[in-house]
C-alpha cells in the first residue's frame, strides 16, 4: 500500500463533482493516516484563496472550507506556480498554509518510492 499519497485537482466550480471528489478523497485520507499532498491547478487554484471556498456549493457533499481545513491540519496543499501567475495570486494572497510550487516540487512527489498519485 502506498504511504504517501500525491493528488492534482484540476477542476473547480467549473466542473463541481470531480473537484469534490479530490478534496474528499484527500480528507478522507488524511483522516486514515495517510500521508498526503494536494495540489490544486487549473480553475482549482481560486480555492488558494480566503473566501473562495466557501463560495463553492455542491448538494450533499462535505463544505469545501471543511475539507481545506482538514487536510491543511495533517497534510499539504500546494498551488501550482504556473497557474498562480496566470491568476496573478502571489504567496501573500493564498491561505496560511498553502505554498506555491512548480512542476518539478510534483513530479518529485508523485514520482517518490510508496506514493500513489491521482488527478481529478
Amino acid at each position: 500500500m502506498a504511504k504517501k499519497l500525491v493528488i492534482k485537482v484540476t477542476a473547480g466550480a467549473d466542473a463541481p463533482e470531480r473537484c469534490s471528489q479530490a478534496f474528499t478523497v484527500a480528507a478522507v485520507a488524511v483522516a486514515s493516516g495517510v500521508e498526503v499532498s494536494l495540489w490544486l491547478t487549473g480553475e482549482s487554484s481560486w480555492f488558494a484563496l480566503p473566501g473562495r471556498a466557501a463560495e463553492f456549493d455542491l448538494p450533499h457533499a462535505a463544505p469545501l472550507p471543511d475539507l481545506i481545513d482538514s487536510i491543511l491540519a495533517a497534510g499539504n496543499i500546494t498551488l501550482c506556480t504556473q497557474c498562480a501567475t496566470r491568476r496573478d495570486i502571489t504567496e501573500q494572497d493564498v491561505l496560511k498554509g498553502i505554498r506555491i510550487a512548480g512542476a518539478q516540487v510534483f513530479v518529485k512527489e508523485a514520482m517518490a518510492d510508496e506514493t500513489q498519485a491521482l488527478v481529478y
